[in-house]
């Protein structure tokens, strides 16, 4: 199973959901599979959406989930049942490549000059070679297992995200260095000429190239499917693309009038193609299971001066969904996602059931006859039929966490937000709706999916259930 989980990418980026931007190989995933259209992560920022696509939990369920600073410790601790971990016992090969942001290390953080542990490693993954933040976040590094790739043990590095360490430049003092310059946030320290959120200094070779980003995945995935080809495998892709600092390979650069975030998006397409032309030329595509699904809504300026607001055209990132990136709107957690299976899956199909990435776990355990321990994944449910387009009773509802921690709830045909004092807009940059309001809001989300007008007084009955409901999924606990 190769599970492609994008970052970033909105429910209109890719052409096969209405977008303008060329996107042939995804787009064949589609034709030769099954493509969602009520699917949902399960949170509008990366940290909390991909805990609970790992572990089956909420990830609101306790404190510490928010996005992850660049050296959180390991959020994920030895002795949760998790999506690598069942799969591991079920006899496959598993591996994360890609963006990890999910924290490393014990109590203190990693310690980024010795073994960093614990990690993916520790929770049910054989390989891991991570991003082990985001890429606007310090140390600019990579993590291949328990060790940080090509340090020079003489040349240290030190991280700190509350005063800075060493003397390299910054954005803010030193602009003139800056080949991509920040619009709000980035201005720390200097690497590969863009300034990033947090200090470091040392570990000079071991420092990434952006450029490479998309490369490197995909020259590390392709080698983990080659050694692994004889045996199950799970392999977690996890893209840099869409994320920003959008910094595409040069042979990328000006492939579209997008600017650098279309361009990253025809790289994106490029690593999807790469990964299955490496399944068919290893005979392994009739029986492979490919999902590719992204980790939240879009956003245009979320944190450089990329011109990805001025350039965007006609092309609609959340397609005709209302919201983005952090919003309680539908364009916040409601996500592209195809599952491709020849075996299985009958070609060009299309689902409108409910299915929430928390599922992935409950679905895989019961596809593979493993047992979840009690107490743990207590949010998954196993939806595997619904996963392979052969059963359209999908879940009663799911949750979805806004920034802020804020909790909305979708069942069958309706979307509730709860009251909040949070305000209309994001207020340190990005221009997106929140969907806060100091009233309930209460949507028909199937016959008004952009939530242009509010039901909530017209429908009293429909919104106490609705509220109702929701309480109830929050007071479960564990």
């Amino acid at each position: 199973m190769v599970l492609i989980y994008t970052d970033d990418l909105g429910y209109g980026d890719i052409s096969t959901y209405g977008g303008e931007i060329p996107t042939p190989h995804i787009d064949r995933l589609a034709e030769d599979g099954l493509k969602f259209t009520n699917a949902y992560t399960t949170a509008s920022t990366c940290t909390p959406s991909r805990y609970s696509l790992l572990t089956g939990e909420y990830a609101w369920r306790a404190k510490g989930r928010g996005v992850a600073p660049g050296d959180a410790s390991s959020l994920i601790k030895p002795g949760t049942e998790t999506l690598p971990g069942v799969l591991q016992k079920a006899g496959y090969k598993t591996a994360v490549v890609g963006k990890w942001h999910l924290g490393l290390g014990g109590e203190d953080g990693p310690d980024w000059n010795g073994k960093i542990a614990p990690g993916p490693l520790e929770i049910g993954f054989d390989y891991s070679f991570l991003i082990p933040a985001t890429g606007d976040r310090v140390p600019c590094v990579f993590v291949e297992n328990h060790h940080v790739v090509n340090l020079d043990p003489d040349d240290p590095i030190q991280v700190n995200y509350r005063k800075k360490v060493g003397n390299w430049p910054t954005g803010k003092d030193n602009p003139e260095l800056l080949t991509t310059k920040w619009s709000h946030g980035h201005d720390m320290t200097i690497v590969n000429g863009i300034s990033r959120i947090g200090f470091m200094t040392g570990g000079k070779a071991a420092l990434w190239r952006d450029e490479d980003f998309a490369d490197k995945l995909v020259e590390k995935s392709t080698a983990f499917i080659r050694e692994n080809k004889d045996k199950p495998f799970f392999l977690y892709f996890s893209t840099h693309d869409i994320h920003v600092p959008r910094i595409a390979h040069e042979r990328f650069q000006g492939k579209t009038d997008r600017g650098p975030r279309g361009d990253v998006i025809v790289q994106l397409d490029w690593t999807v193609g790469e990964l299955t032309k490496t399944l068919k030329e290893l005979g392994l595509e009739d029986n492979t299971i490919v999902i590719f699904t992204s980790d939240n809504g879009p956003v245009l300026d979320d944190g450089y001066e990329d011109q990805a607001g001025e350039l965007v055209g006609d092309h609609h990132p959340s397609g005709i969904l209302r919201g983005g990136k952090y919003s309680a709107f539908e364009a916040g957690t409601r996500i592209p996602m195809i599952v491709k299976w020849p075996r299985q899956i009958k070609p060009g199909s299309t689902s409108g059931t409910l299915f929430s990435q928390i599922d992935l776990i409950g679905s895989f355990a019961a596809h593979t006859g493993q047992d979840i321990a009690p107490g743990q994944a207590p949010d998954t449910q196993n939806h595997w039929d619904v996963l392979t387009g052969k059963d359209s009773a999908g879940r009663k509802g799911v949750v979805q966490e806004a920034t802020h921690g804020v909790l909305s709830y979708v069942s069958g045909d309706y979307k509730y937000i709860p009251p909040s004092d949070g305000g209309p807009k994001i207020t340190w940059g990005p221009d997106i709706e929140t969907g806060f309001s100091e009233n309930e809001q209460l949507y028909n989300i199937k016959d008004d999916p952009s939530e242009t007008k509010n039901i909530a007084e017209e429908h009293p009955g429909i919104t106490g259930k609705m509220r109702e409901e929701l309480m109830a999924v929050r007071e479960m606990g564990r």
